[in-house]
């Protein structure tokens, strides 16, 4: 099979103040002669290793089954950097999402050979990096026209936000959580419930006019259970 390359690369954010890691898969027969999509994977290094992320994809591409695509890993430094950057509370919570909108995107564009519209940006995230995901597309659905959500972990402000979301003609949703994911352990130390706010979020998104997929999976808050949907979540958005 022919496989993709990996660069390991980095960006320093004035938003965020620091240097961001950067992991960048890149299909195997990519030229600057063509335009591609690009997947922005949160929680990047866990995407790739414990989702498969990579492999996927060049088992896809190599089948015709999906679209090239460019994958863009950000990994997280430590479970308390993520919390500040992720979680909707976090205090840097803002100014990573302007740090995805107005650094990484145009950094991205003028390295690589990219489509400069919203339907040829995508987010991928699991559990808090979801929620990014998600925020990111309601604030910015010009930007970023597509949000792949792994079990995201759902607030009140969440709902209100896509609730009174205005354009959801411009975002697509691929959206899935675990029928056990009951008592789910976060990083505040507590346990929570995903299960019935995905639930409740499902419905507010089914109400509007989204492109929406929702599945439940029989499993917890788990990549055991979130690997196996990396190759039906590819195909979903992506497929040719």
């Amino acid at each position: 099979m022919n496989r993709g390359t990996y660069q390991d690369t980095s960006l320093y954010s004035e938003h965020l103040q620091e240097e961001i890691p950067l992991q960048i898969y890149l299909p195997y027969n990519y030229s600057p002669l063509y335009k591609y999509s690009f997947l922005i994977a949160n929680d990047g290094s866990d995407y790739f290793k414990l989702g498969r992320l990579g492999r996927t994809a060049d088992e896809l591409i190599e089948n015709d089954e999906i679209e090239e695509l460019i994958i863009v890993g950000i990994p997280y430094k430590s479970v308390e950097d993520r919390r500040k950057k992720y979680h909707p509370d976090g205090e840097q919570s803002e100014a990573y999402l302007r740090f995805l909108v107005n650094e990484l995107v145009p950094f991205l564009d003028e390295e690589y050979a990219t489509f400069h519209l919203g339907y040829g940006r995508a987010l991928i995230g699991d559990s808090l990096a979801a929620t990014v995901a998600l925020r990111a597309g309601l604030e910015y659905p010009r930007t970023f026209g597509k949000a792949i959500l792994h079990s995201p972990y759902v607030d009140d402000e969440l709902k209100e936000k896509v609730a009174t979301f205005k354009d959801p003609e411009l975002l697509s949703i691929y959206h899935v959580i675990g029928t056990e994911e009951t008592e789910v352990p976060t990083t505040d130390g507590q346990k929570k419930n995903f299960i019935d706010p995905n639930r409740e979020l499902s419905k507010i998104i089914k109400e509007k006019d989204f492109d929406y997929f929702y599945d439940e999976f029989e499993g917890g808050h788990l990549w055991k259970h979130w690997q196996p949907d990396m190759k039906r979540a590819l195909l979903h958005m992506f497929k040719l």
